[in-house]
């Protein structure tokens, strides 16, 4: 994983992990922070549409992106929040983000597998049509954070929630046009269980990143006090 490259003249801050060689961008920079303030209001704001669409169209995967939504809503606060602390702090915010992101993916692979016994067939029309504006606000964030792709566990996570996002959009798009070809909600629960999935691989990535930065910061002090 490459450093950060900002340009010349940004107020990009810069702290290193104890690496010598993989010096990683730690999200101190006002434009960064700008960033993140707009992808909060456009992912609480995707949250409470989705969930009340997934509720009309009776959709287990509009549910279950709405969720991610508010999951990053949570996350990227926390994010903002943690921006300019030592190292130690924003490796545990990541690893808590990590692991809630795990936990809404077992919650998601959970109710999904309760709606395999109690099948409704979910509105195709409301789930294709929220689906493609849900698409558009995560490219937007997308776009937003694409140069910060690349950084210290906690602007990683970050990368990756936005990433799943627009990925789990498409699957919804998807998902509407089975159900309305099959006329069953199979295509629904299928999708709700591949972004249970992508939610746990992610969560695995974050996790297992914050852990060994948490591991690089416990070694350094060991040495700095011998």
């Amino acid at each position: 994983m490459g450093g950060f490259r900002g340009d010349p003249g940004e107020e990009a801050g810069m702290a290193g992990c104890t690496c010598d060689t993989d010096v990683k961008f730690d999200g101190v920079s006002a434009a960064y922070k700008r960033v993140l303030w707009a992808v909060i209001a456009i992912n609480g704001v995707m949250f409470l549409v989705e969930m009340a669409a997934g509720t009309l169209a009776g959709s287990q995967a509009l549910k279950a992106d709405a969720l991610d939504f508010l999951g990053d809503t949570a996350t990227y606060s926390i994010s903002l929040f943690v921006i300019g602390m030592p190292l130690v702090w924003r490796a545990r915010a990541a690893l808590v983000k990590g692991l809630s992101l795990g936990a809404m993916g077992l919650w998601v692979l959970g109710s999904t597998a309760y709606h395999v016994v109690v099948l409704g067939v979910p509105q195709a029309e409301v789930m294709g049509a929220i689906g493609f504006l849900a698409l558009a606000a995560n490219l937007a964030s997308v776009l937003l954070l694409l140069k910060y792709r690349d950084g210290d566990s906690n602007v990683r996570s970050v990368w990756l929630c936005s990433r799943n996002d627009a990925i789990g959009n498409l699957a919804v798009i998807i998902a509407a046009s089975g159900v309305w070809a099959t006329g069953t909600a199979w295509p629904d629960l299928v999708v709700a269980a591949m972004m249970a999935s992508l939610f746990l691989w992610s969560s695995v990535k974050i996790v297992s990143q914050a852990l060994g930065e948490l591991a690089e910061t416990s070694a350094g002090r060991e040495i700095a006090a011998k």
